[in-house]
């Protein structure tokens, strides 16, 4: 029996009958036998891989095999906009059975959550922060609309697995099981990542080795092959020379270009419009109906551009794309990986991304990603350390939802999934000694420290786990365009305020302040568009640099380049001959008498480095992805003694209390323990370890 016959012969008949599908693909036939089982599993393809329907077609045949009953299954994304996109395709797969899918997200109408609640449907679309609304809400009987859950499908996991979204989805999904009264089946899809065993272990939460498991991947899937397609690097020099560029290439096509800034993507999509392009925009700053806009008249259209951040770099249908462009290049492998995924779709077509990079930072950056995805390299997904602060909400949201939960039984309520065990009583002390708590005949529940800080719209605050800067709603009349940063409202200017929003210049005729809003009216041209980046520094990693390194000692990516892209690397070579060297690291003091080593470790390998060698350090302890400034009057036998055993006492950097504003919930925790948390999140230590092992050259200018 082939493993499509084990789906349920309702299924298979629409699979043959309905989308008229000659058989499964590889991924899909692999799936049905360990998902219909029962087992944990982590779905590997390259975007447009067929994953959803590889999770599904045998969960739906589990409902029905199994007489699933109410709301069985979830369904979690990291997107509203992925959620929406998806709520067709699932609603059509459940009609099939007779069976009904919903939608349940922070944009949609009070209205039809009521109605979802009357009337249940067998599978729930919804967000991490949307499920805990559920499970905090005066208004859902948890048990009965989330007792009956016996799956869940998350939906790009690896986007959860990487930051505090994460840690928060395994703990919501712990007290989802705790309802339920049983052990959740968990599916993870993903693209290609580099350590897919730990990711699915991951998952797995605190069934972690008491659950069956099993990565599904085809074996074109579980490596990163080399390259098939078109993948070009190129060096324009400038914002206008890419839009130049852009607008010559590729005419009746449609493409896609990533940019990895807001700003950027305004900046290019104004230029574009000026060279008479029909281009549209995507990024997060832009209204949610000015996105959805946007992406549907891309859609349907055919010669045009859509220029985006990473927020199309997810599944979202943007309809069939030729082209996929890259300005620069993205932190990580990972994310070239998707968004070259966009495209090859057709019969026929291939995959492809032509880069187009403004500066020689950019193309050495682009050239070191390309260099180390054509050795067949990618990033291992790993779950941010110590999340102290997420342990913080949760007990707080537990405590909305239980309303009171006795002070020695709240670690149960994650099935002792760490770190939200008894090792968290530290924390829970101290959430009642400040007050976030209070304790009655060993009962906790909410204090009025949380009320104070948390409680505003029904405590909604307490259900995200990250923290976006302060912006002003931007409104051209009761259109409301976008969001921008309050800096531009505020700096000083010459003649009228000008904005540049959804690609767009408006001239700013009214500031609201209290309420937090722009009104604008269209202008000719001169806007301008800026916005607040993370207070977390972000930095490249020690992989992609040193990758970098290896293009200035002679590597080259093995894709196309142009003449450009190869002159301008040969310039970047000759200049750097000082600061590389392929077996180690080197300190140049140059002509005006500065000291600069050069590690080329990557910026939290360089903060462990300054922290354990404070003594070499420039006093302003400057360092960034490459090198680190040292003091002036650095010696050789100054070196030698500070570092002689410098690998066995790596210290974690130093962390300015200022900086704990970008960790939500930091202010329920200890002092001690927040800047614990971040020092370890800006911390390297293994790449720091690696560098002090490696001989350095010294140089003199």
């Amino acid at each position: 029996m082939s493993a499509a016959e084990l789906l349920h012969p309702v299924v298979l008949h629409h699979v043959v009958n309905s989308l008229q599908w000659p058989g499964l693909r590889p991924l899909q036939e692999d799936a049905v036998q360990p998902v219909l089982g029962g087992e944990d599993a982590l779905l590997l393809a390259p975007t447009a891989g067929g994953k959803t329907e590889a999770a599904m077609f045998p969960l739906l045949s589990r409902m029905a095999q199994e007489s699933w009953s109410g709301t069985s299954l979830l369904y979690i994304c990291p997107l509203k906009a992925l959620l929406n996109n998806l709520l067709p395709r699932l609603e059509s797969y459940t009609g099939w059975l007779g069976r009904r899918a919903a939608l349940w997200h922070g944009d949609v109408t009070t209205g039809r959550r009521r109605a979802i609640l009357r009337d249940r449907p067998d599978v729930l679309l919804t967000t991490p922060e949307s499920l805990e609304s559920m499970l905090v809400s005066a208004t859902v009987d948890e048990t009965a609309f989330l007792g009956g859950i016996r799956a869940v499908v998350v939906d790009e996991v690896h986007a959860f697995a990487g930051d505090d979204r994460g840690w928060h989805l395994l703990a919501v999904l712990e007290r989802v099981s705790r309802v339920a009264g049983r052990p959740i089946q968990r599916v993870g899809l993903s693209a290609t990542v580099g350590n897919p065993e730990e990711l699915l272990r991951w998952l797995q939460g605190a069934g972690q080795g008491d659950r069956p498991a099993r990565v599904v991947a085809p074996a074109a899937a579980a490596v990163v092959s080399l390259p098939s397609g078109e993948v070009e690097l190129d060096y324009v020099g400038s914002v206008h020379n890419a839009a130049k560029v852009i607008a010559a290439l590729h005419r009746g096509e449609k493409r896609l270009v990533f940019c990895e800034s807001r700003a950027m993507v305004e900046e290019l999509g104004q230029k574009l419009r000026e060279f008479e392009v029909k281009t549209y925009l995507s990024h997060a700053s832009l209204s949610a109906d000015e996105r959805r806009r946007a992406e549907e008249a891309f859609a349907q259209e055919r010669d045009c551009v859509i220029v985006a951040t990473s927020t199309l770099e997810l599944g979202i249908d943007v309809g069939d794309l030729d082209r996929v462009i890259q300005i620069d290049a993205p932190r990580t492998v990972a994310a070239f990986l998707q968004r070259i995924g966009r495209t090859g779709r057709r019969p026929g077509s291939s995959r492809n991304c032509l880069f187009l990079t403004l500066d020689g930072a950019g193309l050495l950056r682009a050239a070191g990603l390309l260099h180390l995805w054509t050795r067949g390299w990618v990033e291992p997904v790993a779950a941010p350390p110590q999340p102290r602060h997420i342990v913080a909400q949760q007990v707080l949201a537990l405590c909305l939802q239980r309303h009171r939960i006795g002070d020695q039984l709240w670690q149960q309520e994650w099935n002792g999934l760490g770190p939200f065990d008894r090792s968290a009583h530290v924390i829970v002390r101290h959430l009642v000694e400040q007050g976030y708590l209070d304790s009655d005949a060993g009962m906790l529940f909410i204090g009025p420290e949380a009320e104070l800080r948390f409680g505003h719209r029904h405590f909604m605050d307490m259900l995200a786990v990250f923290t976006t800067p302060p912006q002003f709603t931007v409104l051209a009349g009761r259109h409301e365009i976008g969001r921008t940063d309050p800096a531009l409202l505020t700096a000083r200017v010459e003649g009228p305020r000008l904005l540049l929003l959804a690609g767009r210049s408006w001239r700013v005729n009214h500031i609201d302040w209290k309420r937090r809003r722009c009104f604008v009216e269209p202008a000719d041209g001169g806007g301008r568009a800026s916005w607040m980046t993370s207070a977390s520094p972000q930095g490249l990693s020690y992989r992609m640099v040193r990758a970098m390194r290896d293009v200035l000692v002679g590597a080259d990516p093995k894709v196309a380049l142009t003449a450009r892209a190869t002159g301008r690397l040969a310039t970047l070579r000759r200049d750097a001959t000082a600061a590389v060297h392929p077996a180690g690291s080197v300190v140049v003091r140059d002509r005006e008498g500065e000291v600069r080593w050069w590690t080329w470790a990557g910026f939290r390998a360089n903060a462990t480095l300054v922290a354990t060698l404070s003594e070499l350090a420039d006093p302003t302890q400057r360092f960034d992805d490459t090198s680190i400034r040292l003091r002036a009057d650095l010696d050789r036998e100054m070196w030698r003694a500070a570092t002689v055993d410098a690998e066995q006492r790596i210290c974690l950097p130093a962390v300015d209390e200022k900086a704990l504003v970008g960790l939500k919930f930091s202010a329920a925790l200890p002092i001690r323990l927040a800047t614990a948390t971040l020092a370890a999140r800006i911390a390297d230590v293994d790449a720091a370890a690696a560098v002090l092992r490696e001989p350095v050259r010294f140089a003199y200018l």
